[in-house]
């Protein structure tokens, strides 16, 4: 394999990787907005150009989740122009089409479909920004999959256990197992895998000879304690992952050192946000599979438009200024010009011989103002560079750091360094930082009725959106749960109240019954806001708790939403008591949540007050899961040799029902298996695999 004509032979894969195109992104500005039906063109047509098998896209194809007329006519005809014609296709797909196209009424890939004429095949997941939605959970890729142009796979039907089958491709003698698994909530599909509620099947017969790909659209970094997904929870099976929905361009794969398997993040092919992330050269992956061995092409994308980015520091510039310097705001505008216009020197440099880049680069200037400095006036900042970058509006962004105090003093002895950081934290929520707290503090002031995420969820409603009840809600509504769990377990001594309490709380911890009481907390507080006549924060901004029951299984809730009687709907649009047909004396129905007397008497009685002891339930018991431990041996030898040597454990008897076998996510088998990675070739930048392939567990 160390020449394109031994490796483009009858037996290898070619398989261009792009994710996060984001069709339609700014496509209302003047300037940027054809950016991304630009990259789209390219990457069609370097697809066409090298004659790949198929375009794998790791989902984001669209920025919108309705995209407009103008985005899906551009994408149409694109997908018209490069992926229709009368070149063969080389590998057949030998899963059932059925279970892998789930979402169509036309369950078989395009270029098997006899009106279609279809050259290159493009399979692709949903993301984020185009994931399902509405009843029937359809999205804009369902669209261009009815219309035989894209086969839209990945897509899990249910929300309480997740079967990812892969399609099965073979051509020649190399066979190919693409896994998808399109965007799901972080948090939702971090408790599945912790849950066991995630597998992946694979093929009972010659598991070993088949290279498994696996696409995923899910945060790779931390963005919080589950805003994530860690690739230690990826089988380990898995040969190579792409993943998507990280902007940032490293598609050099890494190597996974405790699963044996490696990462690919393309990163996306437009910047949408002006970030370090976004100014990382774009690139697309040309990925060729023979037997066990690949190798992955870097091919940078011409016709993207040049990000530069850079930070000042302020006070390390203490030789040319201080806060109390003469005329000091008029020598920091002038050291933020110099810096742009080196930027712009720079773009002008590396634009030339690049006729395809556009012309206007992107430029933004972060300023750490912090030490007394003072901001100047962006907009008039702006108005010299507005014939030279393509977004004039935001070249300059300042920021302060967080100043640290000291000598806080407070009842609870707490760290509070490990929560407040000298550097600016982005991103960071409240529940986030009321977690932190409790990890902190002491073992006397933790939490006992309530969970941590329960109590962050409140705080940050009650801080985003202002819904002024929703901490009280939650402890009443805790409280009145509890003491009717207590009733039923007939518990009456007090350090059996505390174990049971305990146990309640932890067994609640990050499961669906939790976000379930959350979400009926946070309505009835919304419920008393509505009755007093109160608008929220910003009426614009939708509760996180209703995008959360769109997409869970709403039979699944213990408790329905309760009745809000008139609420914001029924009132006059004349005043805030007049109500349709009723007077503002009229008495309040008592429909709308719970009454004040309710609340008023709950909240005065304890636990040990309001019951006696009634029955005894035995607790409940779980079962047990166990996995049985495969091993494979492989000769991971130096030689040049087209396909892996393996030695096979001999074959387990299978099932005449089904020709796969399900493998759990998070099952430990302990073995030790290998991909062999073409080391022969002369170009470092096209190889990034170079090197020995020794990837036998230690």
């Amino acid at each position: 394999m160390s020449s394109e004509n031994t490796l483009d032979d009858e037996d290898t894969f070619k398989i261009l990787i792009a994710t996060d195109v984001h069709l339609g992104y700014l496509e209302k500005d003047a300037i940027r907005g054809s950016d991304s039906y630009n990259a789209l063109d390219e990457i069609l047509k370097c697809a066409k150009t090298n004659q790949v098998d198929f375009i794998l896209l790791g989902g984001d194809l669209f920025h919108e989740n309705k995209p407009t007329r103008r985005c899906l006519h551009n994408c149409i005809t694109m997908l018209r122009r490069y992926c229709m014609g009368e070149s063969p296709i080389h590998f057949n797909i030998l899963s059932d089409q059925k279970v892998n196209f789930n979402t169509t009424q036309f369950p078989w890939v395009n270029y098997q479909d006899e009106n279609l004429n279809i050259s290159i095949p493009v399979f692709s997941i949903h993301g984020n920004h185009d994931d399902p939605t509405g009843a029937e959970g359809l999205c804009a890729l369902d669209l261009l999959s009815a219309s035989g142009l894209v086969n839209h796979f990945g897509h899990s039907q249910s929300v309480e256990r997740i079967e990812i089958s892969p399609i099965l491709m073979q051509k020649g003698n190399t066979k190919l197992a693409l896994y998808g698994l399109g965007s799901i909530p972080d948090e939702r599909l971090y408790r599945m895998f912790v849950n066991n509620q995630v597998t992946m099947l694979r093929p009972k017969e010659e598991q070993d000879g088949w290279f498994n790909l696996f696409t995923i659209h899910q945060n790779r970094s931390k963005h919080g304690p589950t805003n994530y997904i860690p690739e230690q929870f990826l089988d380990e099976f898995l040969d190579l992952v792409v993943w998507g929905h990280e902007h940032e361009c490293l598609i050099a794969p890494t190597r996974n050192e405790q699963q044996l398997f490696y990462v690919t993040q393309p990163g996306s092919s437009v910047a949408t946000s002006l970030s370090p992330g976004e100014a990382t050269k774009k690139h697309i992956g040309l990925l060729r599979v023979k037997g066990r061995k690949m190798n992955l092409q870097k091919i940078p994308l011409k016709t993207v438009r040049q990000f530069f980015i850079q930070d000042v520091v302020l006070a390390d510039y203490e030789d040319l200024f201080t806060p109390d310097t003469p005329q000091v705001t008029k020598k920091v505008e002038d050291l933020c010009f110099a810096k742009v216009t080196e930027m712009l020197e720079e773009a002008e440099r590396e634009r030339l011989g690049c006729p395809l880049t556009p012309e206007k680069p992107l430029v933004r200037l972060r300023v750490d103002y912090s030490g007394g400095f003072e901001a100047f006036n962006t907009s008039r900042f702006s108005q010299k560079f507005v014939d030279r970058v393509a977004n004039p509006k935001d070249i300059i962004h300042f920021l302060r750091h967080r100043e640290q105090k000291e000598n806080i003093k407070d009842e609870v002895n707490v760290d509070y360094s490990k929560l407040l950081k000298t550097t600016a934290v982005e991103g960071l929520r409240v529940e986030d930082l009321v977690k932190q707290y409790f990890e902190a503090a002491e073992q006397t002031v933790q939490l006992s009725l309530l969970t941590e995420q329960g109590m962050g969820k409140a705080i940050q409603e009650f801080v985003d959106k202002d819904e002024k009840d929703a901490i009280q809600e939650l402890i009443t509504y805790q409280l009145e749960k509890t003491q009717r769990h207590l009733q039923a377990r007939g518990v009456t001594t007090e350090q059996d109240i505390d174990t049971e309490i305990r146990r309640l709380r932890d067994s609640k911890k990050n499961t669906t019954e939790e976000e379930n009481e959350i979400r009926e907390a946070i309505n009835r507080a919304k419920a008393h806001r509505l009755e007093r006549g109160d608008e929220p924060l910003d009426p614009d901004i939708s509760s996180e708790f209703a995008d959360v029951a769109m997409d869970s299984d709403e039979s699944s809730a213990p408790f329905p939403p309760p009745t809000r009687g008139r609420g914001r709907g029924a009132r006059g649009r004349g005043g805030r008591g007049r109500g349709r047909g009723a007077t503002a004396s009229e008495p309040k129905p008592a429909s709308r949540g719970r009454s004040q007397k309710s609340s008023a008497t709950t909240q005065s009685r304890s636990i040990m007050q309001a019951f006696q002891a009634t029955s005894q339930k035995p607790p409940r018991s779980r079962a047990t899961t166990s996995y049985k431990e495969e091993e494979v041996t492989i000769d991971d030898s130096d030689e040049d040799i087209p396909v892996m040597k393996t030695t096979r454990p001999p074959p387990r008897p299978a099932a005449a029902s089904s020709s796969f076998t399900k493998y759990s996510s998070q099952s430990q088998s302990q073995s030790s298996k290998g991909v062999a990675f073409d080391d022969s070739d002369d170009d470092d930048e096209d190889n990034p695999f170079k090197g020995p392939s020794n990837r036998s567990r230690r």
